[in-house]
């Protein structure tokens, strides 16, 4: 699994290579795995992002597998007391509050999907970066993203999260060009 090019940053743990070559920057449009990864990339804030992939399970019980309404209802005392996540209070109350804002964006928008993909345009933005060459750690994108979810009420998406954010669910090709996954997803995406 580890014979072909991938990006710089994935480590030869296992968890992180499936990361990388199953769901990192595809294009995600299912309102629940979206809300899964806002909350998680917000999770992650000041960690590493393998230390929340393996607290990912935990995560889905203790959310009830991310469905708005159900974390809409929870308590953030019920969270501080689930076993196996980050117990950070400001991230598990944001959990909560941002679950309540993403279903009025669904009610205003029809889905949190359209919402945040009509930021990029409801397509991928596929860039090109070489092998070396720094990512940038937020766009003029991400920062529009933050704005419009802080303006539902939304906490801990800031614009360096929205970024990660965007990668990951694919609303940004940030493969670097001679990555495997970048010549996959590129060619799908046709």
């Amino acid at each position: 699994m580890t014979d072909k090019p991938r990006c710089a940053w994935v480590t030869e743990d296992n968890l992180y290579l499936a990361y990388h070559d199953q769901e990192w920057g595809v294009p995600q449009f299912d309102d629940r795995i979206l809300f899964e990864m806002l909350v998680l990339e917000g999770a992650q804030a000041g960690l590493s992002w393998l230390t929340v992939l393996r607290k990912r399970d935990n995560y889905r019980q203790a959310f009830g597998n991310f469905q708005l309404p159900t974390v809409a209802s929870l308590s953030a005392a019920e969270l501080m007391a689930a076993p196996g996540i980050i117990h950070h209070a400001g991230k598990l109350q944001s959990a909560i509050t941002n679950a309540m804002a993403a279903l009025s964006i669904q009610r205003d928008w029809g889905s949190l999907s359209n919402f945040l993909w009509q930021i990029v345009g409801g397509q991928p933005v596929v860039h090109q970066y070489q092998r070396g060459f720094p990512l940038p750690s937020q766009t003029a994108e991400s920062q529009a993203m933050s704005r419009a979810l802080k303006g539902y009420g939304m906490t801990f998406v800031g614009p360096t999260i929205c970024y990660s954010f965007m990668q990951a669910t694919g609303m940004v090709n940030d493969h670097v060009m001679d990555c495997y996954r970048f010549r996959e997803l590129t060619t799908s995406q046709k």
